[in-house]
């Protein structure tokens, strides 16, 4: 069911819309957004529409009332969760590697305007222990070393990996874009950090994904 005074805004609204566009762009997902962010970039007429009342497709981030229409239709938010401006609800969290080919297409067709960062607080791993005599077994969640004072204090690697895992940390932090030319190779304490792999770090399995994505940030820098 639609009001007269929405159909009037709609009648209004394609009343002052053109009649002729290179391109149409169907759904506001992410993906939609960067294709007709890069086609206006290289001076294409772009009409940018969407069937839902909302912006962002799957990757959008909703309030209560938004989020119980979509999910709870014909049904009101109970009032004990307060008012939309309390929550902002990713309907698929994205992750996104800081200095990534990703997020430079994002500045550049300026959907970042519509996006909010947040800086990974952690990663967690999930592994079953053997219960001890002061201690139960069972499942139990971990946290992923960040820095070398968490890696000396974790229970997920013996002593010789901390050790290990406590340098890389040292190691990494000494890294200093600004100290090397462009054309300079990049040494640091005898490694090329253009062409050093995983497998010669020695690092604890837990950090097969995490280390990965520091060698793409220095890589990208």
């Amino acid at each position: 069911y639609m009001g007269i005074e929405q159909f009037n805004q709609i009648v209004n609204y394609i009343n002052k819309m053109d009649d002729t566009y290179d391109v149409i762009v169907c759904g506001t997902g992410l993906t939609e957004c960067i294709l007709s962010g890069l086609l206006s970039q290289e001076g294409k007429k772009v009409l940018h529409i969407d069937r839902n009342p909302y912006y962002g497709d799957e990757s959008a981030s909703l309030n209560l009332t938004a989020l119980w229409k979509v999910f709870r239709p014909g049904q009101q938010p109970p009032q004990y969760l307060g008012t939309n401006r309390d929550w902002n609800i990713d309907l698929i969290p994205k992750f996104v590697v800081a200095s990534g080919q990703l997020v430079k297409i994002l500045l550049k067709t300026r959907v970042a305007r519509y996006l909010e960062w947040k800086v990974v607080d952690g990663t967690y791993v999930l592994q079953v222990k053997e219960g001890g005599i002061f201690s139960k077994g069972g499942p139990q969640l971990f946290k992923v070393p960040g820095n070398s004072s968490e890696a000396l204090k974790s229970d997920l690697m013996g002593l010789f990996e901390k050790r290990r895992c406590k340098n890389f940390f040292q190691f990494v932090a000494k890294y200093d874009p600004a100290a090397y030319k462009p054309g300079q190779p990049r040494i640091l304490e005898g490694v090329d950090l253009d062409t050093v792999s995983y497998t010669h770090l020695t690092l604890p399995t837990i950090y097969s994904v995490q280390i990965s994505v520091v060698a793409v940030s220095l890589k990208k820098k």
